[in-house]
């Protein structure tokens, strides 16, 4: 059990030997820096606009940093380990603004739906970057993060796991197309060695998982589950599972992870978010591109808080809306833009498509595996 509970910690390998060891030995990009940047916005621009398409969203300005207090900021997880950038900003002024750097848009969106008028049926969509300082560093974790963070506007009828898989295979759909964008254009890209993503994800709970590999950490069971199935959204995330712990930590007050569902097979289940992962032929790790969720209400952000211990995160502004039903009830997520570019274009590092600062362990370390960082 305690493996489990180290598997809960986060994201990242965990140390720089196990960042060599999982290298691939014989890596040569497939691109140049110059063919992957032009790559790299045909898919960005292909993205944003089917996005757009797919699921009725605008594009949308997103801050970059945000008022302390507002509470509007993400936590990431609920055990506090991811702590925001801070400092005090407005030069002059005798209490200057306790200004953080966001981790994710998350709560920033859901109150934005109501700024833009939206709809039911009617979201956005937003180019987000943020700051998360307290990753690992690794290959396919930085501090720097780029997200397609999205957000729409939902009724109280679409709060379902149905409505939810709709909406994943949408997003799905989004994604492979972009991938024959890249293919078009790069035929080199159709590698034999690199299978094209599936049409379609399998859906799995993240109990039925469990129970396929009992004895096995989290990652290590997403690990062999995308060994059978390359494509999967695994849903249930955050509830308590038969073995007394959630598949993975998630912060309380976006998601809704307690909510009652059933399964396709009729078992009765908890929750009304997931995770997008696939299987990384050029890593061969888990890839994980996209996490999303129904949105909680009064009732379920409650319930989520208690259980998490943070019932003093109901005084803030974003909290006191949720309970006042001041904001729309909501579906969103974000994808990875990184991660995506990473896995489309037949990449081994995150730094072969973004620009950031990398310990420099990780430069010799990549270096010595023929993977050329961005600096």
């Amino acid at each position: 059990m305690s493996d489990k509970l180290a598997d809960l910690a986060g994201p990242g390998v965990g140390t720089y030997t196990d960042v060599a060891d999982a290298l691939p030995d014989d890596y040569r990009s497939v691109l140049t820096p110059r063919e992957t940047m032009q790559a790299l916005y045909a898919v960005k621009d292909h993205i944003e606009k089917g996005l757009c398409e797919a699921l009725n969203l605008m594009m949308v300005q997103v801050p970059l940093i945000v008022d302390r207090d507002s509470g509007v900021n993400d936590m990431l997880d609920r055990d506090g380990s991811r702590t925001p950038v801070e400092f005090p900003c407005g030069l002059g002024l005798e209490s200057p603004i306790p200004a953080q750097v966001v981790q994710a848009a998350t709560k920033w969106k859901r109150m934005a739906l109501k700024t833009f008028d939206c709809g039911i049926d009617e979201g956005i969509c937003t180019d987000m970057r943020a700051v998360r300082k307290d990753y690992f560093l690794d290959h396919d974790h930085s501090a720097y993060v780029d997200q397609w963070d999205w957000e729409k506007v939902i009724s109280q009828e679409q709060r379902s796991l149905s409505y939810l898989q709709g909406t994943v295979r949408n997003i799905w759909k989004v994604l492979v197309s972009a991938e024959e964008l890249a293919l078009d254009m790069f035929p080199q890209l159709d590698d034999p060695r690199y299978p094209r993503l599936p049409e379609e994800l399998k859906f799995i709970h993240a109990e039925e998982i469990l129970e396929m590999y009992p004895d096995l950490p989290r990652k290590q069971r997403e690990t062999r589950l995308l060994q059978e199935y390359p494509a999967v959204f695994i849903y249930g995330i955050g509830w308590p599972l038969a073995d007394g712990y959630p598949h993975e930590m998630r912060a309380a007050d976006y998601d809704d992870w307690v909510s009652d569902t059933v399964s396709d097979e009729g078992r009765p289940m908890h929750g009304l978010n997931g995770d997008i992962l696939v299987w990384n032929p050029v890593t061969c790790r888990r890839h994980e591109l996209s996490s999303m969720g129904v949105r909680v209400t009064a009732e379920s952000l409650i319930r989520q808080l208690e259980m998490s211990g943070q019932m003093d995160l109901l005084e803030t502004p974003y909290h006191q809306a949720i309970v006042k039903d001041e904001i729309p009830l909501s579906i969103g997520g974000g994808i990875g833009q990184s991660r995506v570019y990473m896995l489309l274009l037949r990449k081994a590092h995150l730094g072969e498509v973004s620009v950031t600062v990398w310990p420099k362990q990780l430069h010799e370390i990549s270096a010595a595996h023929n993977i050329r960082l961005l600096q």
